[in-house]
């Protein structure tokens, strides 16, 4: 999979790509990662992304011709890819959309607004608006890194085991996840449950259906 993120940042990017699951994934080949800077497609020697709304009003909002721009050449690279824009009035994110993503063979291009807003005709070239929730932040950068991250660990082959994604929390439906244990078997007092430490498969499985959480 190929996961475009169009930003004005893209050093807030570094640190989180470079590490863990998503370094892995790179380095496995599985997932590619690239970040196109807003900037590039600036307006004039300034290279200008932003400009006041009409009809007035606070803030600065983002231009079309720059958004467009970056879009397309992230489409020139990936054709089928989606085009993702992360605004608080977008469906909310969740892990069957994280599943739905990361099941299609196409990629993602992920655009991170900012300042007040966007000009809203580029919502004319996106394939779905996608929220992280009902709050405000300076910008799409963080919630496309959680987008990002959600959908790579599901990619297969990037976990260790071929269930660990499947028997998280939100993959099981109505249940919950049970919780988890490991050495030492006693810690400042706090002990494993001895069922963990009895070798008994069925009465393992009862107790981790019984303390679901």
């Amino acid at each position: 999979m190929k996961i475009q993120v169009i930003t004005l940042f893209p050093e807030m990017f570094e640190g989180v790509l470079n590490s863990s699951m998503l370094w892995k994934a790179q380095k496995e080949k599985l997932v590619g990662y690239e970040l196109i800077n807003l900037r590039d497609f600036g307006i004039g020697p300034r290279k200008q992304v932003d400009d006041t709304p009409y009809g007035g009003g606070e803030g600065m909002v983002l231009r079309s011709e720059p958004l467009f721009g970056a879009v397309e050449k992230a489409k020139a690279a990936d054709p089928d890819a989606q085009v993702l824009l992360m605004t608080p009035r977008g469906e909310l994110f969740n892990q069957e959309m994280a599943r739905e993503f990361a099941a299609t063979e196409a990629g993602l291009i992920i655009v991170c607004g900012h300042y007040e807003g966007y000009d809203e005709r580029i919502v004319s070239i996106v394939d779905k608006q996608v929220s992280v929730g009902g709050f405000i932040l300076t910008g799409g950068e963080l919630p496309a890194m959680v987008v990002a991250d959600a959908v790579t660990r599901l990619i297969p082959g990037v976990l260790g085991g071929e269930t660990s994604a499947q028997n998280e929390s939100f993959n099981l439906a109505d249940e919950k996840e049970h919780p988890h244990y490991t050495r030492p078997e006693e810690f400042r007092g706090l002990k494993v449950p001895e069922v963990l430490l009895s070798g008994h498969h069925a009465q393992i499985a009862k107790w981790r259906k019984n303390n679901q959480k």
